[in-house]
């Protein structure tokens, strides 16, 4: 019988020159305890769950020993953080243990977050608190299941050591996995200091690792920048398309990969409001709702400016394309959220009918200050004769407000080919019932940091995983929450 294992490292960001890192072990914690193990990820990913859940396991987790082939380093980037400047960051909480390569042959960073000091931590202690730990845990891995592109959990572990925030708090440490965590603000960092090598350098990999088709095009540098280009376009649809709000925009939390990262004040909005906001420390709405197409262009321009120097040895021509490609961004923008928007309604033509139906839509919404999720679920119930699942309409009724958009939404299905019953299951399958609610966020943080009592935080995620199953037994988790329940506030952890 084999003896468990754990993950079989091959480290190419590491191999990448001394300046895009700082070698940088984990911090030993005092008492670590597992939490939760993501048997799926570490199955997908070839990691023994048995090792995984194992006491060796658990130090490796913890940051209290490293596994065979590890070779942990804190990567640096830079970031305009609320459109401001910052010219070094860096992981100032995280350590990027290694990379490992999946079952099909695709590349990811084991990285944990909340391990102790960095040469980038700029005073902090680089440690995280249990909440904000248990936080991405559940976003993440519920956007993963909602087919968002995203980091993923793999692991949470408490650490028996108090962090001390606005009081003492527990900590703990989460495993995050991602395809790379490369940033918009690591090209940034290097562009900044005229490190043309560097940005070329670190070009090359990205296309190596995530863009493959790029390194044979004209202009290999230029095709780069129209892929991640493409990638953001679409990954903010599907965060619209959700009401997902990311709530800390910045430069250093957009990953060239296409992927979301960093869940700390983030949210799904329970009243559909274009203004939402919820970031404790967004005090002009920079990220809101509504503007986060615009901000995902805006960030994609610096990615653009450092890549000019390589994109052609002619300025003025780098400039044209690097511009030809930005603009682009809003037609592929409208283009992926109106394919969305219809198919949450059941309409596979995407014409400005459709488009009208939706902006009338959004609008009486928000007129009735109705539930974003449910309201698009109900809408999915009523598409066709009910087939046999159990309808959310025991905890939601659709405002009066939007009767007369029903007879106009009803004349434009009548014009669909496909069937009645093709058309809700298209719905049903893009209209989840359950989403990570705040109040229900909260919850569970308050039952783990208050209490230890990790059985909500379980069933949550569980509950979670299965989003567009309803069932009347877990309406809690699918209801809006009461006045008294509502989130208007997150924040970032740090």
């Amino acid at each position: 019988m084999s003896q468990p294992h754990g993950p079989e490292f091959d480290n190419s960001y590491a191999r990448l020159p001394d300046r895009f890192y700082a070698r940088q072990a984990p911090e030993p914690v005092r008492s670590p305890g597992l939490i939760r193990a993501n048997q799926a990820l570490a199955q997908q990913l070839g990691i023994d769950v048995a090792w995984l859940e194992s006491e060796e396991g658990l130090q490796v987790l913890a940051g209290n020993t490293l596994a065979p082939g590890s070779d942990p380093i804190a990567t640096v980037y830079a970031a305009h953080q609320f459109g401001g400047w910052n010219p070094q960051l860096g992981d100032g909480r995280a350590v990027l243990l290694g990379e490992v390569v999946d079952r099909r042959g695709q590349r990811y960073d084991l990285q944990l977050k909340g391990s102790g000091r960095t040469p980038y931590s700029r005073g902090g202690d680089g440690r995280a608190p249990l909440g904000p730990v248990l936080r991405e845990y559940v976003v993440s891995e519920a956007m993963a299941v909602l087919g968002v592109p995203t980091s993923r959990a793999l692991a949470a572990v408490t650490t028996g050591e108090t962090v001390y925030r606005d009081r003492a708090l527990p900590g703990g440490v989460l495993t995050r996995v991602s395809s790379s965590h490369i940033r918009i603000g690591t090209f940034q960092f290097f562009a900044a200091r005229d490190d043309h090598d560097a940005v070329r350098v670190l070009a090359d990999h990205v296309i190596q690792r995530h863009y493959p088709d790029a390194a044979t095009a004209e202009r290999p540098y230029l095709a780069l920048l129209e892929g991640v280009i493409a990638r953001q376009a679409e990954l903010i649809a599907h965060w619209q398309q959700l009401g997902f709000i990311h709530g800390v925009m910045n430069t250093d939390n957009m990953l060239v990969s296409g992927e979301t990262v960093d869940y700390g004040p983030c949210a799904f909005m329970d009243r559909y409001d274009p203004k939402a906001v919820f970031s404790s420390i967004d005090s002009a709405g920079r990220y809101a709702y509504a503007n986060q197409p615009g901000i995902g262009q805006w960030n994609l321009a610096w990615l653009a400016r450092a890549l000019l120097p390589i994109i052609d040895p002619d300025e003025s021509r780098a400039v044209e394309l690097a511009q030809q490609a930005i603009d682009g961004f809003v037609a592929r923008y409208k283009e992926a959220y109106a394919q969305r928007m219809c198919a949450k309604l059941g309409i596979a033509r995407v014409d400005d009918e459709a488009a009208s139906l939706v902006d009338d839509l959004l609008e009486r919404m928000t007129t009735a200050g109705a539930d974003y999720t449910l309201t698009f679920r109900r809408l999915a119930e009523l598409a066709a004769p009910n087939s046999g699942f159990h309808s959310v309409e025991h905890i939601f009724t659709l405002p009066d407000v939007l009767e007369p958009w029903l007879e106009r939404w009803r004349e434009l299905l009548e014009r669909e080919t496909s069937s009645a019953a093709q058309r809700q299951q298209q719905m049903l399958l893009c209209n989840p019932a359950f989403i990570p609610r705040n109040h229900l966020i909260e919850e569970v943080i308050q039952a783990a940091v208050e209490r230890g009592d990790f059985d909500p935080f379980h069933r949550l995620v569980e509950r979670l995983a299965r989003p567009g199953e309803y069932a009347e037994a877990d309406a809690r988790y699918a209801m809006p929450p009461r006045p008294e329940e509502m989130v208007l506030q997150t924040f970032c952890g740090t």
